[in-house]
């Protein structure tokens, strides 16, 4: 994320000295606003200077107005393609809070993720995650490979980062790439019908 201190221009031309040295062959931006990376690639243009490539925001089944909305230009106008984080909502979505309860060993347990939690785990989340687990049950998947293969199954999405406490957590989530294919139409718009927390667009994005 970059300082708000910091002129759009010195950033630019930073990212490009690293480009310049051979450090890296392109650059990103990380929870960037569209407005932010507009300017930075209008900055690039001027100057004849490579712009950022790749933004990486958070993207899951309840957090989607960035990625789906706000975003929308960038994709035709610049190739931006996505690394997107927290695509199980902190691991919300991987149903183990549903009965109320936070195990002793998730995240939510841990003192500095409390107020987190509290803003987590409100009824109708939990309602939706509760309405999601038969759709992974028919397809014979975990929540958690449901969830991902969502987030990996929007086109502009390049990557999906997951994170784990556990080797085992890394082998499962590895193998929400097979759900993939499986999400067709039908799927999608039960998962829609569940969550119902598609973002609306403005009528020029439609």
């Amino acid at each position: 994320m970059r300082p708000r201190a910091t002129p759009m221009e010195e950033t630019v031309r930073a990212m490009n000295y690293v480009i310049d040295k051979g450090w890296a062959f392109y650059w990103g931006t990380s929870e960037w606003s569209a407005q932010q990376i507009t300017e930075a690639w209008a900055v690039a243009q001027r100057l004849d200077l490579v712009g950022p490539i790749v933004e990486q925001p958070e993207y899951n089944l309840l957090s989607r107005h960035k990625v789906e909305v706000e975003y929308l230009p960038l994709y035709s106008n610049y190739g931006i393609g996505l690394t997107t984080w927290s695509p199980l909502a902190s691991g919300v979505l991987t149903g183990k809070y549903n009965k109320g309860n936070i195990p002793p060993d998730s995240r939510f347990a841990l003192e500095n993720y409390k107020n987190l939690a509290s803003r987590s785990l409100v009824d109708d989340t939990l309602r939706k995650v509760n309405g999601l687990k038969p759709i992974a049950d028919a397809l014979g998947v975990p929540l958690s490979q449901l969830a991902i293969a969502w987030c990996a199954s929007n086109p502009h999405v390049s990557s999906v980062i997951t994170g784990a406490t556990k080797e085992a957590q890394i082998v499962e989530n590895m193998k929400a790439i097979d759900v993939i294919p499986r999400l067709t139409p039908d799927i999608l718009e039960k998962i829609e019908a569940v969550v119902q927390s598609k973002p609306k667009r403005p009528d020029s994005y439609r």
